[in-house]
């Protein structure tokens, strides 16, 4: 028998929980169990900060209404049919708060996705079994003009968190240099992530050239250490700068965010300072309301200041302006080298 709904306050609305007993995590050797309203929970005690990572801003919600557990699959653009998926409109019977923004995908189609305003519209997704929130970097004022570049430093195999958290200094330098405040983050597993509010005027082609220009310039800081190769078969063992997250439709968890990790991890906002001295696993589900409680948001000032993405820009017509390729599931995009594997590439120079 299903355990009886609850009715929990989430900023003034009333939201039911069913079955907020089911259980989502397994315990581990390092965790106890969590429950759904203890992520729908977790959620409201780090309010502020997840709320600042959402707010305008179209979302696609990660659902794992089974929970995470051996054996459930998330389906992909790929692959399809899991227990758990990715849910880019509003679902059908969505409460009367839970307000929308209209997104264009590469293909030309449209969605309404959920853009969250209120706390309430994370707690009624969290109830739905939604894990992670992939938010879009635009305000739904303008859907076409990202106001965030996304650096995401992503560990190859035989590299690993640590490898991440070193690219990450260098990444800070280089911010300095170009007098950006970025403002970094646990992606929830292996990666770090930092974020740089800029000025909502330039297109998605230009905040992913501005992303290349950066990778490319930590690859000429840190020769055979990072790579923006986009095939997986030319990394080899270096941290991965994933440009691609700054293409329309590329979404990156968000501050808060809980991953489907063992143990309930979450993407973690830290200073620069800290970096260095945390494991993605000391943030999960259970610990970080209490840190919340105690340090706050250490990205509270994030919104206070946006920049120009003209030296990124600049740079990049320097390093020679070659594009790079996009995802598979694009169109062929304007300027797009030949997008083929290398192995595969008949006409590549031997």
């Amino acid at each position: 028998m299903a355990d009886p709904a609850v009715e929990i306050d989430a900023g003034g609305q009333t939201v039911r929980v069913s079955n907020p007993e089911r259980e989502l995590f397994p315990k581990t050797k390092r965790t106890a169990p969590v429950t759904k309203l203890q992520v729908v929970e977790y959620y409201l005690a780090v309010g502020p900060g997840v709320m600042r990572a959402l707010r305008e801003r179209p979302t696609t919600l990660e659902r794992w209404p089974r929970g995470v557990h051996p054996g459930v699959i998330l389906s992909t653009r790929e692959k399809g049919g899991g227990d758990a998926f990715f849910q880019k409109r509003i679902p059908r019977g969505a409460p009367p708060y839970v307000e929308t923004a209209r997104i264009q995908f590469p293909s030309g189609r449209y969605a309404d996705e959920i853009c969250p305003t209120e706390i309430a519209v994370v707690a009624w997704a969290a109830q739905m079994g939604t894990i992670t929130f992939h938010p879009w970097p635009v305000r739904r004022a303008d859907v076409d003009h990202p106001d965030e570049l996304r650096i995401d430093l992503d560990p190859q195999p035989g590299t690993d968190f640590a490898d991440a958290v070193s690219m990450a200094a260098t990444a800070r330098e280089l911010l300095d240099e170009l007098g950006y405040a970025g403002f970094p983050k646990t992606s929830g597993g292996r990666g770090v992530h930092i974020y740089v509010r800029i000025e909502p005027r330039w297109t998605f082609t230009d905040v992913r050239h501005a992303a290349i220009a950066f990778g490319r310039e930590l690859e000429r800081r840190r020769p055979g250490e990072v790579t923006t190769k986009w095939w997986k078969e030319e990394r080899g063992e270096r941290v991965f700068v994933d440009y691609n997250q700054n293409a329309r439709d590329r979404t990156i968890a968000s501050a808060y965010s809980v991953r489907p990790k063992p143990g309930a991890t979450v993407s973690a906002p830290v200073t620069w300072d800290e970096l260095p001295d945390v494991a993605p696993e000391d943030f999960t589900v259970a610990s970080m309301p209490a840190r919340f409680m105690a340090v706050g948001d250490p990205h509270e000032a994030i919104d206070d200041a946006a920049f120009s993405l003209e030296p990124l820009l600049e740079l990049y017509e320097a390093q020679g302006s070659d594009d790079m390729p996009y995802p598979p599931d694009y169109p062929k995009m304007p300027g797009e080298p030949k997008r083929v594997q290398p192995s595969r590439d008949r006409d590549r120079p031997k």
